[in-house]
């Protein structure tokens, strides 16, 4: 936690974009950020809301440190933000801490996916590919 530093940005920031480096992620504290994948030929489709609790980047933790999705804010946000090489070097000499952050952000980004699949099969697929039976 003494790594952080309280930070906020103003409702339509654009705080990253996609393919772009990644060293840096947040915790946040209040508001939302809207997290979008580019389209080719369409605007950018949202994938998912963050809110208050949320982690706000996985990209930072694997390499090659690029961000996989872009994100917005929906309104004002106040956040904890972290610098990701730090986190690094700590999680390398601390294994356990390692693996424990490891860990977290491996289930974050497995429930992210699962969420974002069925939205984008709702968005682009076959008429009730999306349905749940």
């Amino acid at each position: 936690m003494e790594l952080g530093r309280e930070v906020s940005f103003a409702a339509g920031t654009r705080i990253f974009e996609e393919g772009h480096r990644a060293d840096r992620f947040w915790v946040l504290r209040s508001g939302s950020v809207a997290l979008d994948l580019h389209v080719p030929g369409r605007r950018a489709a949202q994938v998912e809301t963050l809110g208050p609790g949320d982690l706000l980047g996985c990209s930072w933790l694997f390499a090659p440190y690029t961000w996989h999705l872009g994100a917005q804010t929906r309104n004002p946000v106040t956040a904890e933000e972290y610098d990701a090489a730090a986190v690094r070097s700590l999680c390398e000499a601390d294994p356990v801490l390692g693996y424990a952050v490891a860990r977290r952000v491996a289930e974050i980004v497995t429930h992210r996916l699962q969420g974002t699949r069925t939205r984008l099969l709702d968005l682009y697929g076959p008429q009730g590919s999306g349905d749940r039976r």
